[in-house]
């Protein structure tokens, strides 16, 4: 990782640096991966997103490898499990949106053939590339996440306001939020 230039906010320490580096902003178009995303923003909403981070293997385990089909399953006794688990973050009303989540995803399958082809179809496919200069640049929501929020909530989908939207979108490489001097920008 050495001596390269990066965003000002993973500067803090190796797990933000290790993140920014190997998976912040790379376009992802794996539902299993897409859906990992989702469920680690629906936590992260309100928190830290270095606290999610070093809890990310435990929430792996905690919520079957992100198998969405599996959460879709989850039941009151497996709610209660989570509700014990001092691993993951215990919110129940974002546990509960994970499981209502896992269910709208396959809905959203089954309509578009993937999660995939549908979210990627609000940006045609492509990143859309933001001109960042600096950290206060970089806004928390947009046009776009209030458009792709209001649509996801229409399918059933929780904790999905705009800002969380926004930081998938930056997260799976919909945006490329790279500050200008970065060695990911290009």
């Amino acid at each position: 990782m050495g001596n390269k230039t990066r965003c000002a906010w993973c500067e803090k320490d190796d797990l933000y640096r290790d993140y920014h580096d190997k998976e912040w902003g790379n376009p992802v178009y794996e539902d299993d991966k897409l859906f990992e995303f989702l469920v680690l923003e629906t936590f992260q909403a309100g928190l830290s997103w270095h606290t999610v981070l070093k809890k990310r293997n435990n929430f792996r385990k905690a919520f079957d490898q992100f198998d969405y089909n599996k959460v879709a399953q989850y039941d009151y006794k497996k709610i209660e499990a989570l509700m014990q688990d001092t691993g993951i973050i215990r919110n129940g009303l974002k546990i509960k949106a994970t499981i209502s989540n896992a269910v709208a995803f396959i809905k959203v399958q089954q309509e578009f053939g993937s999660f995939s082809k549908y979210i990627w179809n609000f940006t045609d496919g492509k990143p859309i590339h933001n001109n960042i200069k600096n950290i206060k640049e970089v806004p928390a929501k947009t046009p776009l996440s209030d458009k792709i929020s209001k649509d996801l909530k229409k399918r059933g989908f929780k904790f999905v306001g705009s800002t969380v939207v926004y930081a998938h979108m930056q997260a799976t490489g919909m945006v490329n939020d790279h500050e200008e001097e970065c060695w990911k920008r290009k």
